[in-house]
């Protein structure tokens, strides 16, 4: 075979690299962060509206090198764990970028976390310090500290954010003010290195523990710039970042991105507020926006949307979950972001393998999730780990600078995830076309087995978006006795539509297979999520089997559709077989809404 036969070859595989000129950053999170400081000391840095806070990058990097020297003081060592439990707020950012100064290592809490979660997390990795919110909305995070620091051994400093002043904690003003050698902090930045672990996230799951993925300053802080300059991201424009800090999406597509650029950080309020986020954008005159897509569809049907004046935006990033087509196309029309793009990735590689361009067609940027980022590899292999031909769906595997340290304190879990040549196994189904631009069509566990066909939801959902009544939509695959699965679909409505089920199948006839058509279609007012805004769909599965009065059998034994093997299709029996026009058992969501 020849040289170009062969080359013609590898072009017909899913695999493909991101080649690039440009080098990988070299430094810690610490020295870019000292070096656009020192850039551009009287550039706007942070804006946090909530807090009425807007600092300079003179007045952050003040704060920042107070407080890692602080910590220092409290006798905390370069590779102890310092947790961050808490919402938006300034102190978090400072957190992130006192630590990585420090050469601590950040472990991001989620907010939503009760006390076995907190718990859990603040042991598994031994966490010396925690920076905690004392409450946020229904959660009272002091309290629960209180209640579980007899259980948690490792703990020694409790730092709560805001103005209060508790007797059995410092003050992160306190801490901020410490009398502290600022030579042994320059000393420790000194020694520092960029494979240097310098942040976990718990990810999470729909059983077991959730594992803390372990990422080094060299992971993020790269994969924030490529990000940045995707979108292309200018030095002093400002970014909207109402995704929350404990996540990639925040503190690395969001923070570090703006450090790699120069950008200006604004935190709209400490959770998502559709009107904050719109008030926001229209006082500061942001250029870009980031969100998942649920954010952006609340922020499209807010009923005062149309008051706000959005034209400063022109770019931003829609991520975290699919994103809708129908939804992106009114982003770009009616929220003037005609260079928004998609990216996805996730907590483990850094997080962003695959972003469109502000410059790819809107075909491209509203069917695809882009193409790959500089210096990674992306293969798509079949259940036996061989890479699909062109167009084919496989598992997506990626490989790179991006790629995770590993799981904290978890070789099995770790070398479950990342094979003996590196490759990252993500657990996402994809199809890469010939010109190397990359659709997610589902979870290896989500797609849908009906009656011998594989069915991925997205590719419903997308269908469906095209309604002109349905604002949101979720397709999910529920146990049937006859076909094994049968398709459901979770459907928010437009303020002030109707739709009944049989409209949304007739609209569907004809159209799609019928074989995808969902059986199944109730009306409802939302979806259960998590604190980022990812829908949770084995949330949705569990609700519709319980709703429906199904078990799933395996050897005689009932149990739930997320406790069986991915790859084997359990017997399903129906308890009680509904007669037709027979109300539900008031369990789950309504049939129809009006």
């Amino acid at each position: 075979m020849g040289k170009s036969d062969w080359e013609a070859k590898v072009a017909e595989l899913s695999y493909v690299h991101g080649a690039s000129g440009e080098r990988l950053i070299g430094k810690t999170i610490g020295q870019a962060f000292e070096e656009m400081c020192q850039a551009r000391p009287a550039g706007l840095a942070l804006i946090s509206r909530h807090q009425d806070v807007r600092w300079s990058w003179a007045e952050l990097k003040a704060r920042v090198d107070a407080f890692a020297a602080g910590l220092l003081d409290l006798g905390l060592e370069p590779g102890d764990r310092i947790g961050v439990w808490a919402p938006n707020c300034w102190e978090w950012v400072v957190t992130q970028f006192a630590t990585a100064r420090a050469g601590l290592v950040l472990v991001n809490i989620n907010p939503a976390y009760r006390l076995s979660e907190a718990e859990y997390a603040l042991n598994k990795v031994g966490c010396r310090a925690l920076v905690t919110a004392v409450r946020h909305k229904t959660s009272e995070y002091l309290a629960m500290v209180r209640e579980l620091r007899p259980r948690l051994p490792r703990l020694e400093h409790v730092i709560t954010t805001g103005e209060e002043v508790h007797a059995d904690a410092l003050a992160f003003a306190d801490v901020l003010a410490r009398t502290a050698d600022r030579d042994r902090l320059e000393a420790v930045a000194a020694r520092l290195q960029f494979d240097d672990a310098i942040n976990i996230q718990f990810t999470s799951g729909t059983t077991g523990f959730p594992k803390g993925a372990t990422l080094s300053h060299h992971n993020i802080l790269n994969n924030g710039h490529f990000v940045g300059r995707a979108i292309g991201l200018q030095a002093g424009e400002k970014v909207c970042i109402p995704v929350p800090l404990y996540h990639c999406f925040g503190m690395v597509m969001g923070n570090l991105a703006c450090v790699a650029h120069g950008a200006t950080m604004v935190f709209p309020a400490e959770a998502f507020d559709p009107l904050a986020v719109l008030e926001t954008v229209e006082a500061e005159r942001c250029q870009a926006l980031y969100g998942v897509p649920t954010m952006f569809i609340a922020a499209l049907g807010h009923p005062e949307f149309e008051r706000f004046d959005l034209t400063s935006l022109r770019t931003g990033i829609m991520a975290g979950s699919p994103c809708p087509i129908e939804v992106m196309k009114q982003v770009i029309s009616r929220m003037h972001m005609p260079e928004v793009t998609i990216a996805y990735g996730m907590t483990e590689t850094s997080p962003v393998s695959f972003q469109s361009g502000t410059d790819d067609s809107l075909e491209r940027r509203v069917s695809t999730v882009g193409r790959i980022q500089p210096h990674l590899e992306v293969k798509i292999v079949d259940a036996e780990g061989r890479i699909v031909p062109r167009g084919e769906p496989g598992e997506l595997c990626t490989r790179g600078y991006s790629v995770m340290i590993g799981y904290w304190d978890d070789p099995e879990k770790t070398a479950e995830a990342i094979d003996a040549g590196g490759w990252m196994h993500t657990g996402d189904l994809a199809v890469i076309d010939d010109e190397g631009f990359c659709n997610i069509v589902g979870r290896i566990k989500d797609m849908v087995i009906r009656g011998g066909e594989n069915i991925y939801p997205r590719e419903i959902e997308e269908y469906l978006y095209r309604h002109p009544a349905i604002q949101d939509v979720q397709v999910i695959g529920v146990p049937d006795p006859k076909y094994g699965e049968e398709l459901c679909a979770w459907i928010v409505l437009k303020p002030g539509e109707a739709l009944d089920a049989e409209a949304v199948r007739a609209f569907c006839k004809g159209q799609i297979a019928h074989y995808k058509i969902p059986r199944h279609i109730r009306f409802v007012e939302g979806f259960p999520t998590t604190v980022t805004g990812k829908v949770q769909k084995f949330a949705m599965r569990k609700a519709m089997i319980e709703e429906l009065d199904l078990v799933l059998e395996k050897d005689g034994v009932g149990l739930l559709h997320e406790e069986a093997p991915e790859r084997r299709r359990p017997r399903v029996r129906r308890l009680r077989r509904q007669r037709p026009g027979e109300p539900g058992t008031g369990r789950g969501p309504a049939e129809t809404r009006r």
